[in-house]
């Protein structure tokens, strides 16, 4: 997931980081791994931390639900421009403005291309697994629990979703 997370970077890159004077053609790799590092960094974060839940309803929400407006989108935002400020040595400003031009087109058109069934290059199950390290588990399941489409689907799991969730946590 990571690399492809990476290659969709690349593919938004162009006036945030490869255009933008503010950071130098020769840390143009760098900066755009970083990007890639924080939006990974923030979604595994989220999985790990109990908020499986509202990952999945972000990418079931399609990219609007990726939007700036997004908390942890505007999370990845400023720990992005606080990594650029430092490791570039440009304002706060600028290093805002970069990720803040960047980051919730990238995540946009990440929930798109993980809701296109014409686009392989995402699904749901591959980005809960490489989250979770667990391989995704029965997320139709999970998505189910959300959704109201799996009442009863769990009936023998006294955990309940909690206890589904867990599973994918080795809880």
């Amino acid at each position: 997931m990571f690399d492809n997370l990476l290659d969709l970077v690349k593919q938004h890159a162009g006036e945030a980081i490869v255009n933008n004077t503010n950071i130098p053609n020769e840390h143009n790799d760098e900066a755009i791994k970083m990007a890639s590092s924080s939006i990974f960094d923030a979604l595994k974060g989220q999985a790990s931390g109990g908020g499986i839940g509202n990952l999945i309803s972000m990418f079931q929400g399609g990219g609007q639900a990726a939007s700036g407006s997004n908390s942890m989108v505007n999370g990845i935002v400023s720990n992005l421009a606080s990594n650029y400020a430092q490791k570039f040595g440009i304002s706060p400003a600028i290093a805002n403005g970069i990720a803040s031009s960047l980051i919730p087109m990238v995540m946009e058109k990440f929930v798109n291309k993980t809701n296109d069934p014409n686009d392989n290059s995402f699904d749901l199950n591959g980005i809960v697994g490489s989250l979770t390290g667990k391989g995704g588990g029965d997320i139709a399941s999970l998505i189910g629990q959300f959704t109201g489409g799996g009442q009863g689907q769990n009936s023998g799991n006294s955990g309940g979703l909690g206890g589904l969730i867990g599973s994918f946590f080795g809880k």
